[in-house]
């Protein structure tokens, strides 16, 4: 849309509901408001233009989506923080009875189902392969590797708490 003048008149229409539908979806001002300004950056961009009656619907969809994008995004992000953080969190001190617990350790990952548990959770912290290493070597994704890893660790924990 390069008519600057349909478009002040749509950012003065719309903007409002447009705002407050960022809003309530994001719960973040600053979040609503680069939204909703960068449809109005991206209509000054394109070459279309919005014919009057459908405008509304145009610009309200536009903001769902993105706000809905958004939301995924950060879902995403926090999921693989949570799961940096457990891999961090996840060192296994030994105590005085060094043996024993070894023992029960090395038991437990070679019970751990499925395989591919075993298999990442002595790469990783046998070997010092990364996660990305890993998703290369099994061809899968990092989420994958995450997964299991989780999945594994799980299971350890369990095993070692009935040793």
């Amino acid at each position: 849309m390069t008519d600057q003048s349909k478009l002040e008149k749509l950012f003065r229409q719309h903007y409002r509901q447009m705002y407050r539908l960022a809003t309530i979806l994001l719960h973040d001002d600053a979040e609503s408001k680069d939204v909703v300004h960068d449809i109005f950056a991206h209509l000054l961009d394109d070459s279309k233009d919005l014919k009057e009656e459908t405008a509304e619907h145009y610009l309200l969809t536009s903001v769902r989506n993105r706000c809905l994008n958004m939301i995924r995004s950060r879902k995403i992000q926090e999921r693989v923080e949570h799961l940096y953080l457990l891999d961090l969190d996840t060192t296994i001190l030994p105590t005085e009875r060094l043996d024993e617990e070894l023992k029960a350790l090395q038991q437990g990952i070679a019970q751990l189902d499925p395989p591919i548990c075993q298999d990442i959770i002595i790469q990783h912290y046998r070997n010092g392969v990364t996660f990305k290493e890993i998703a290369i070597r099994q061809d899968v994704s990092e989420t994958t590797v995450y997964k299991h890893l989780r999945r594994a660790l799980n299971q350890l924990r369990t095993h070692l708490k009935n040793k």
